[in-house]
């Protein structure tokens, strides 16, 4: 299983935080060309990451690539530069209908074949940002098989529509809920939006056990600081793995006896429920195995 829960972003022209990075345990750092790069700084930036995905290569982490959008004149550009030998994928902001994404795969497909690198190996994690792009989030979802995941991006969704942004976020409830169900219809991961507020543990804990509980696979997180707290609340507990084996256990003795359901503690384990267990467990070995190397 890809381990999703964690993905932090690093400013592109800031070379301090990218060495910095090395040392993170977040699943997938994102290199940024985007929204924490001022316009002058675009060139530069672009050049520095270019530099620096080799030098972070064979980390724990994954290395994206947080392109300009496409009709920011950039993201071309953003393309030749970055998909060299170390990429693993790109996050594409502010795509509105499925062909945005069909538009970047085909420069990858290109890229890739002109760089030596196996057709299909950058993945493609799109933002979910924009009124457009919240309708068409399946679609977008479902795309390409580059895409492995959705980000939820609340600040220029907020934006865009006019909402006012709250502590208590329940003006996101139908957006998050939306992308959570248009991902996993696609069967690909929903990542939750970044917490602005970097110094505010509890609130980060918080919103970060609701984006659990609404389905999220993982968020997006934009401080160092923010990395073990997401990693620990999107981590099975204990207990969740032992009911899970139990779970598991319980409901393929039954299905070796021809049931299609079992008993467990008075409760009824049918497909759902196993299958929810099963998750679980995958989830729980994929990280045990990356903490192991």
């Amino acid at each position: 299983m890809e381990l999703l829960r964690t993905i932090l972003s690093v400013p592109g022209n800031r070379e301090k935080m990218l060495e910095k990075s090395k040392e993170l345990r977040a699943d997938i750092v994102v290199l940024d060309l985007e929204d924490s790069v001022p316009q002058e700084e675009k060139a530069r930036a672009r050049s520095i990451v270019e530099k620096w995905i080799p030098k972070l290569t064979g980390n724990s982490s994954r290395i994206y690539v947080r392109i300009n959008p496409l009709d920011s004149g950039f993201a071309k550009e953003d393309l030749e530069a970055v998909i060299i030998q170390g990429i693993d994928g790109i996050s594409q902001p502010k795509p509105s209908t499925a062909q945005d994404i069909h538009k970047i795969a085909e420069i990858l497909t290109r890229l890739e074949k002109k760089r030596g690198l196996p057709e299909g190996r950058v993945k493609i994690l799109p933002w979910i940002e924009t009124a457009l792009g919240l309708i068409n989030a399946y679609e977008i979802a479902s795309s390409s098989p580059r895409v492995n995941g959705v980000i939820f991006g609340a600040n220029d969704l907020v934006l865009e529509t006019g909402m006012t942004r709250s502590e208590e976020g329940n003006e996101l409830l139908y957006p998050r809920t939306k992308v959570v169900i248009a991902a996993r219809a696609a069967g690909v991961s929903a990542i939750d939006t970044p917490y602005n507020n970097f110094k505010d543990e509890p609130g980060l804990i918080k919103e970060t056990t609701l984006a659990r509980n609404l389905g999220f696979r993982g968020k997006f997180i934009i401080h160092p600081s923010q990395v073990d707290i997401v990693n620990r609340i999107f981590r099975p507990t204990e207990e969740e793995v032992a009911y899970a084996r139990q779970v598991v256990t319980a409901f393929e003795d039954a299905r070796q006896k021809g049931f299609a359901s079992a008993s467990l503690d008075g409760k009824m384990i049918d497909i759902p429920i196993a299958q929810r267990a099963l998750v679980i467990l995958l989830t729980h070995e994929a990280i045990s195995a990356k903490e192991r190397g």
